[in-house]
């Protein structure tokens, strides 16, 4: 562990931080960048974990990770080191121009819009080079493969292949520029003081990727896992385990937010990270703690209650709500293309009922099955 007094001089700390985003963001590593990036000197990782989206019928569900470098600190509370540029309050954050990291339930309410969101995602993502004009080139951007990792037995060859397996109508039909309800200026505000008190902190977000699971393969999950919480579970660690394979062997901690009612993770981290013996520092109602891997490369791993409060998940799981949100955008208008007087849906329970009674007719003549569209569980 790194102590508190260490303190890396601001022109390293910069090379650094420069060679981490572009190795945790790039598409592929050739072995230049994995040199380069073994001359780095230990820097402690912080990755935070939510989903969204994990109740609703239709749309998908969304798992993000956030990946910050902190060269010193790395058990600080990030709310007060960045307080300079960042607020839980979406209100103190816009008025002071600040960027509003929280629960994303705090800065979305359907009936508000997305502009609250929307401002602090893009600021979040302009600061560490992700930002692009259009909903399917973030996709490109930020999403993940890691849903189709560890899945032998839950190939579509289990099932009957249909016109649509392996392809979303709705997104194919529909894209958007960003942002679609923010200020460009308000997020470029939010994105400038992100980065000003992250440069004074020597703290810094060096990537987000997102883990979009739609229906279909949702529905694959929960059969073969026989419960959809496993099957949050198991995506999870793969986007964990794709985002720790872009990392430095550095000492990494990772926050998660607890998935349901479980408290015991070891079986799923030790199928995951088999490699190493994972070792239980505790397990509880509150939080459940693991780690594995000698000390110059420890990985700690931490499930626990309002996991949003630690930042790095709250700016998780603001992400994955904006995901899911303009992949709902996505769906109302390819179902509304069809039917214009069709009101749309947020995908929840009961609602969800009422939207696909209207599109039925619809979606029989599309040829669109039911496991394309309707979660089970």
């Amino acid at each position: 562990m790194i102590a508190k007094e260490a303190v890396v001089p601001a022109a390293s700390w910069r090379g650094s931080h420069d060679a981490l985003r572009s190795f945790v963001n790039a598409a592929t590593f050739g072995r230049d960048a994995r040199r380069s990036l073994g001359r780095i000197a230990a820097m402690p990782l912080l990755i935070g974990v939510d989903e969204a989206g994990y109740g609703p019928n239709l749309g998908p569900l969304v798992i993000a990770a956030t990946v910050w470098h902190v060269p010193r600190l790395p058990h600080a509370d990030l709310y007060e080191t960045l307080g300079s540029g960042v607020s839980r309050d979406a209100a103190q954050a816009a008025a002071s121009g600040r960027v509003a990291i929280a629960d994303s339930k705090l800065l979305y309410q359907p009936q508000r819009g997305l502009a609250d969101l929307e401002r602090n995602v893009i600021a979040a993502l302009m600061a560490c080079d992700l930002l692009r004009p259009s909903f399917h080139a973030l996709l490109a951007a930020v999403e993940s493969t890691a849903i189709w990792e560890r899945s032998h037995s839950t190939t579509p060859s289990r099932r009957k292949r249909t016109k649509f397996a392996g392809m979303i109508p709705w997104h194919e039909a529909h894209d958007e520029s960003l942002p679609v309800a923010a200020e460009p200026r308000d997020c470029a505000d939010g994105a400038k003081a992100l980065t000003a008190a992250s440069a004074q902190a020597q703290v810094e977000l060096i990537g987000i990727r997102v883990a979009i699971v739609q229906p279909e393969r949702f529905n694959d999950l929960v059969d073969a896992h026989d419960g959809k919480g496993t099957a949050l579970s198991e995506t999870t660690l793969n986007l964990v385990a794709e985002v720790l394979a872009r990392l430095p062997p550095e000492p990494t901690r990772i926050v998660c937010d607890k998935h349901g009612g479980r408290n015991r993770y070891l079986e799923l981290l030790q199928g995951r990270f088999g490699d190493d013996l994972v070792e239980v520092r505790r397990e509880g109602r509150e939080a459940s703690e693991y780690r594995w891997g000698p000390a110059e490369r420890r990985v700690e791993i931490c499930f626990r209650t309002c996991g949003e409060q630690f930042l790095p998940a709250a700016l998780a799981s603001m992400a994955a709500k904006y995901v899911r949100e303009l992949s709902m955008r996505a769906f109302n208008a390819f179902w509304q293309a069809e039917l214009p007087a069709l009101r749309p849906t947020a995908g929840y329970p009961g609602d969800a009922e009422r939207f696909r009674r209207d599109i039925r007719a619809v979606q029989r003549r599309l040829g669109i099955p039911d496991r394309v569209l309707w979660r089970n569980r």
